[in-house]
């Protein structure tokens, strides 16, 4: 997905517009919310976002509720039927990453106490500093499924246009980007840059 194409892209279509009207670019500390976007950007790979989102309710049907530590205990059965599941991505790659970092959530925790707290610890930073940062800790994050997951939930800028209305509600929730800016962090690309209002302005 491209952020400046999105919001007009989206807009009247009955999957594509609730995901970026509701959604994209939103902050989020739920762990079932946090993983349920990695796993479907990690499944998106070579894809659409549109075929995705078709196959969104058999993905969480699938993977449990994206519930980490389920998805985490699963052996070789839940493996086979996984990838006889025609409802999502048949491909073993990406089956074997999902479970593999569930797993490594579950071991995140004794260390940041959640996911959430983990993204907190290392942010901010660049994309190519986090996709260099998620390369070592989790599997199959290349740096197109790192830079979306991060935007999609407001750690990098970018997933919305000035002006969009979606967009100025997702900076009303101070997102982790908007923060960093605030405080005065410049690492971020200048051009993907919405400029946020004061926060003394944020909410209006």
């Amino acid at each position: 997905m491209a952020g400046n194409t999105y919001c007009e892209a989206s807009q009247g279509h009955p999957l594509h517009g609730p995901y970026h009207d509701d959604e994209y670019g939103f902050p989020s500390t739920d762990e079932r919310v946090l993983f349920e976007r990695l796993v479907l950007e990690i499944n998106q790979a070579g894809l659409s976002w549109l075929t995705i989102l078709k196959k969104r309710p058999a993905f969480r049907a699938a993977f449990d509720g994206f519930d980490v530590d389920r998805v985490a205990a699963y052996g070789e059965a839940e493996r086979a039927r996984l990838l006889a599941d025609a409802g999502i991505i048949r491909n073993r790659l990406k089956v074997d990453a999902v479970i593999e970092n569930a797993r490594r959530i579950v071991a995140i925790r004794s260390t940041h106490g959640s996911f959430s707290g983990w993204l907190e610890a290392h942010h901010p930073r660049s994309k190519p500093d986090w996709v260099a940062l998620f390369r070592r800790t989790f599997r199959f994050t290349g740096g197109e499924i790192v830079g979306e997951f991060l935007m999609s939930l407001g750690y990098l800028p970018g997933a919305h246009h000035d002006g969009c209305p979606a967009g100025q509600r997702a900076m009303a929730a101070t997102p982790p980007w908007v923060r960093a800016v605030r405080a005065g962090f410049t690492g971020y690309n200048a051009e993907k840059i919405v400029t946020p209002a004061p926060a003394s302005q944020s909410s209006a």
